[in-house]
Parts: C-alpha cells; sequence; structure tokens
C-alpha cells in the first residue's frame, strides 16, 4: 500500500538549489492546490512558463500580510510539468531567514516538505517517464565525470527504455502469434506463422544476450572502479597512492609493515571515477593484525577491477591475474637493473615515469568502461530482469507444447515490464527514488 506521503493529490515543496550562503535558492512546489497557494502568495498567478517578478506576502492569523521576499516566481500547469502537476518554482533571496519563512507560509497554507525523490516518483507515477529514465536522472545528479554524465543523461533521455520497448512491442506481437496458434488449433493456419514465430524468438533471445555480453562496462563507468595496488613490504605502494592521489593520503615509513588496513582514495583516470587502494605488503607474518592486512589485501586482489603489482627488484609479486600492471619502483636506486618483460620502471622519489603510468592506467580504466554498440546496462537490477527474460525464452524455443511456450513468452513480457515499471515494481519504488535528494 502506498503511504501517506506518496498520494499524488497532496501539495508538496522542496528546497531544489544547495544548502549554505548564495545569492538565490529555488524553492519548487507542486500538487493539487499548488496554483491557490501561488494565487494567495502573488496575489496573482503569473503567466505560465514565464518569470515574473512578484512579491511574496503571507498572513499570520489576523494580521495583516507581510511582505516575505521579492522573487522570480515561474508557474507551470499541469499536465506540461516535471511531475505532471500543477507546479511552481520560487527564484528566492538566499538567506536562511528568507528560506525558512517562505517555508512556514508553505505549511500553514496546507503543503508539506517533500521526502527525497519525490518529485521524480510523482512524474514517474503520473506516467512523464519511466524507471529507467527515473534511474537516469538519479545517476546525472550523481555524475562525476563527462563519461558519467553521458551515459546518465542518454538513459534520462530514454536511450535504454526504447531499446526495451522495441523488444516488448515485438515480443507482444510473437505472443499474440502463439496465442492464435493455441486458440485456432484447427483452422489450418499456415506452418510459416510458428517458424517466423520461432525465428523472432531466436533473434530477440540472441539480442538479449549480446546485450548482457559487455563486460559491464556500464555498471563499472557508474559506479567507478577499483585498483588495487599489492606487493611485499617497502616496494612503495603508499607512496604511488600519494603520487596517484597528488596529496598525502597514506603514511610513508621505511618500516615494513607501516600498512596494516586498505587505504582508499578517490581519483579520476581517464575520464572515469577510480578508486585506488592501498593494502598491507604481501608477506608472511605472525603479526595477528598485520596477517589481517594481508588477508584483506588478497581480497581486494579478487574485487579489483585492475591489479596494480608492484616490486622493486627483478621480480614480480606471485600470483597476480593475468592482467595485473606490473610496475617496478626504485630504479633511481637501481638503475642497471633489467625490468622484466610488460614491467613499467618508475622512481615514485624523482617522478621518473610516473606520467607513463598514469596514462598507462588511464587506458585501462578507459578500456574496462569503453561503449560499445547500444546503450549499456548501467544497474544490476536491469541485468538481472534482461537474464530472467532471455531465460524464459531459452525455455520457450525448447518448448514444444503451445500452451507452455506461451506461458514462458509471457514470463519473459512481465520481466521486461518491471525494467521500465510497466508491472510489478511496487516494491522497488521506494529504494529507486530513496536515492534522489530531497526536491528531486
Amino acid at each position: 500500500m502506498p503511504s501517506e506521503r506518496t498520494q499524488p493529490d497532496a501539495p508538496i515543496f522542496a528546497l531544489a538549489s544547495g544548502a549554505g550562503r548564495a545569492a538565490i535558492a529555488v524553492m519548487r512546489l507542486t500538487g493539487a492546490g499548488c496554483g491557490e497557494i501561488l494565487r494567495h502568495l502573488c496575489g496573482t498567478l503569473p503567466t505560465p512558463r514565464r518569470a515574473t517578478l512578484s512579491g511574496l506576502r503571507h498572513a499570520s492569523g489576523d494580521a495583516a500580510p507581510i511582505l516575505l521576499d521579492r522573487a522570480l516566481v515561474l508557474w507551470f500547469p499541469g499536465p506540461n510539468s516535471y511531475t505532471g502537476e500543477d507546479s511552481a518554482e520560487l527564484h528566492l533571496h538566499a538567506g536562511p531567514a528568507v528560506i525558512t519563512a517562505v517555508a512556514d507560509a508553505l505549511v500553514a497554507l496546507g503543503a508539506r516538505p517533500a521526502e527525497p525523490g519525490e518529485f521524480t516518483r510523482r512524474a514517474f507515477m503520473n506516467g512523464r517517464l519511466d524507471l529507467i529514465e527515473a534511474e537516469g536522472i538519479a545517476d546525472l545528479i550523481d555524475a562525476e565525470t563527462e563519461a558519467q554524465r553521458r551515459q546518465a543523461l542518454e538513459q534520462a533521455d530514454g536511450t535504454l527504455s526504447r531499446l526495451y520497448d522495441e523488444w516488448a512491442t515485438r515480443l507482444r506481437t510473437t505472443l499474440a502469434h502463439q496465442e492464435a496458434l493455441i486458440d485456432f488449433p484447427d483452422e489450418d493456419l499456415p506452418p510459416e506463422i510458428e517458424q517466423a514465430l520461432l525465428n523472432e524468438l531466436r533473434a530477440l533471445t540472441h539480442e538479449m544476450r549480446a546485450h548482457l555480453d559487455d563486460g559491464e562496462r556500464g555498471e563499472r563507468l557508474r559506479r567507478g572502479l577499483l585498483f588495487a595496488i599489492v606487493g611485499v613490504p617497502n616496494v612503495g605502494k603508499s607512496s604511488l597512492l600519494n603520487a596517484l592521489a597528488d596529496r598525502d593520503v597514506a603514511i610513508v615509513s621505511p618500516r615494513a609493515g607501516t600498512t596494516r588496513d586498505a587505504i582508499e582514495v578517490r581519483v579520476v583516470l581517464g575520464d572515469v571515477p577510480v578508486t585506488l587502494i592501498d593494502t598491507a605488503g604481501l608477506r608472511e607474518t605472525e603479526d595477528e593484525i598485520e596477517a589481517e592486512g594481508v588477508r584483506r589485501a588478497l581480497f581486494h586482489v579478487k574485487q579489483a577491477d585492475c591489479v596494480i603489482g608492484m616490486f622493486d627488484g627483478d621480480t614480480p609479486p606471485a600470483d597476480l591475474p593475468a592482467n595485473a600492471i606490473l610496475v617496478r619502483n626504485k630504479i633511481d636506486l637501481t638503475p642497471t637493473t633489467k625490468s622484466p618483460h610488460g614491467a613499467i620502471a618508475i622512481s615514485v622519489h624523482d617522478g621518473t615515469g610516473l606520467a607513463q603510468l598514469t596514462e598507462i592506467l588511464a587506458d585501462r580504466a578507459r578500456a574496462l568502461t569503453a561503449a560499445q554498440a547500444g546503450p549499456p546496462l548501467t544497474r544490476a537490477r536491469h541485468r538481472a530482469a534482461i537474464e530472467e527474460s532471455a531465460s524464459h525464452l531459452a525455455a520457450a524455443l525448447d518448448m514444444h507444447w503451445p500452451e507452455m511456450r506461451g506461458e514462458d513468452m509471457r514470463l519473459a513480457m512481465r520481466a521486461l515490464g518491471r525494467l521500465t515499471g510497466a508491472v510489478g515494481v511496487e516494491d522497488l519504488l521506494d529504494t529507486v527514488f530513496g536515492q534522489f535528494c530531497i526536491g528531486k
């Protein structure tokens, strides 16, 4: 059951601009009664979709109305608004006293503060956008890099939704043909109908499998990558972390075993957010705290999108993934030592090779998130629904009984419907829209 706060006829408001000292604060208002509230504050309704300078006045009890602020007011009658309801924006002076006074007036006039994501949730409930587009808006708000912005904007603009809607339309047509074969078995329907039906199921299954076989590039770009720096103690892992972060994040000491827990720092490499992890030195130790650090380092090796294996002699760390980036440090101390094949020679101490290493890491980040043909999957929820739909289509292809084949096709349709929010998503809504900021 929807909670009281999700009722579509309750007017809500929220500050859409950031908190803190600023010139302008944008207060958003939407819901039934929004027009009456605006008429009370301004004295009259402004011209729709035109910024109008207006004095905002409100009377408390029997007192005469007082001026709260002079603001730019925008009026968006529904359904031509973001939420599909009557909506307004008040561009206020951003002083805390002004914001508080206007918020108090809105409450007195029957509005209430919005919950996180409630504006976008109303847009979804009113058919202004689907669930995938709403998630794209959330990603757009959180985008840290240009690559993330482009991916999120494509999803918010419906690129991914259009692909899934096309699949759903084709599957719906194919299911109709299957139902005809079930309902009219004695009508001598052309055999070409069933063959065309099976061919379309094969094509849909192939397209879904190809969509899934993307190396999780979209999901990696959305959440950012994880690069783990590993090696034996005192090879310069913490120094490299500090150099890549361009600040002192980790303690650097000649004493072995200084780093006992994983230290994380967020950087941008190749326009991709990357979390660098400095791990404990890999060695046998009787110190149980350091041993736990080693265990966690090995865990991060398994979880990382890329492993940076550091060493300072001629022998790289053992048991690294085949695609690990090998880095030989301290070449200023051992200039005559030959680096193993494929290793990058650097000196964190004097900066030799750091620019080359940074570019190599950026290339790896770009390769792990590079866009392929078609819009990318961006969330585990999307991947699970497509996998479920493809599995049901594969089962339908193997099914000789028409009724059972039709049931598998209907289950595949339901899985696609959950993607865009067409069916069975009530339990997901709080999770999806709870990720939004207040005012969106």
